[in-house]
């Protein structure tokens, strides 16, 4: 049975780095949202082993792909003895390197897909647990909708769901490298931390525009000469209408949020013609629901 799925960009509404963790890693305090922007998953048995294929010709094809993990896992945990070969087909539409997690929903959807097509399902709990293992932000890819995010990013809280609102996204031609960019934060003395309380009053209150204005991203402080590219990038957006702007992840995408869908193609035609990537996108509910999402 031919199996598809579509694996849903995600966006650091606010992100927040509060401590280094004994483990190397960081405790992270995020507002993540799924937005309407996706690859799209064609999942096809045959062949021999779990193979991934792409429209871009870099992508690895073994396990060093997320979404060959994601399968790999899956068919351990659920006991799987079906045929051997899978081929898992990738229409990539989210740019790599961005900070969307694109790698991560990719897996995500992979989870997604093989559970609901199984006789016997894992169930939302335990696919939660596969996907805290196989990656931090592959849990809230999994679930999807808007959380607050803790942890390494894999603990997981519902928040209400995001005002209506159109994003325009931004990707400027470079990429940024997320264990570079956490080393140069370790570096740096953090002058701003997100107003994380006062961005989720204005979330549960569907105050659009204060809780743009409370958009931040720990990330845009570090010395890195290409923040100077991300800050143009933000003004441009809020030279065009968005209420707030703010890069996601460790970046190099950068959005803003629009009240208005005709003031956001207006905005990102104009951007389309200065920057490789330029899209609108919707936020997305739920993809997956579950009772506890922390697995």
């Amino acid at each position: 049975m031919i199996l598809r799925e579509k694996a849903y960009a995600k966006l650091n509404i606010s992100l927040d780095v509060t401590a280094r963790r004994p483990d190397g890693y960081h405790e992270m305090l995020m507002v993540m949202q799924t937005v309407s922007l996706c690859d799209e998953l064609t999942l096809t048995p045959g062949g021999s082993g779990v193979r991934a294929r792409s429209n871009l010709h870099y992508m690895p094809h073994d396990e060093r792909n997320l979404a060959v993990r994601a399968a790999l896992r899956w068919r351990e945990a659920s006991g799987f003895d079906g045929p051997e070969g899978l081929e898992i087909d990738i229409r990539k539409r989210i740019p790599v390197g961005a900070g969307m997690g694109g790698g991560s929903s990719d897996a995500a959807a992979v989870l997604r897909a093989l559970d609901r097509a199984a006789e016997t399902p894992l169930g939302p709990e335990a696919l939660a647990a596969l996907a805290g293992a196989i990656g931090s932000d592959v849990s809230f890819c999994l679930t999807g909708g808007t959380m607050l995010a803790t942890g390494r990013g894999e603990l997981l809280q519902p928040l209400p769901n995001m005002p209506p609102c159109r994003f325009v996204i931004v990707k400027p031609s470079f990429s940024i490298s997320t264990p570079e960019l956490f080393r140069r934060l370790d570096a740096a003395s953090l002058r701003i931390h997100p107003d994380t309380a006062g961005l989720l009053d204005a979330l549960r209150a569907q105050d659009l525009p204060v809780l743009a204005r409370r958009m931040y991203n720990v990330f845009e402080d570090v010395d890195d000469r290409r923040m100077r590219s991300i800050r143009q990038i933000k003004g441009e957006l809020l030279d065009g209408g968005a209420l707030g702007a703010v890069m996601t992840g460790t970046g190099s995408a950068v959005f803003g949020v629009f009240a208005e869908a005709e003031a956001a193609e207006a905005c990102c035609a104009k951007l389309k013609q200065e920057y490789p990537f330029a899209c609108t996108a919707e936020p997305v509910g739920p993809l997956l629901q579950t009772t506890d999402v922390n697995g």
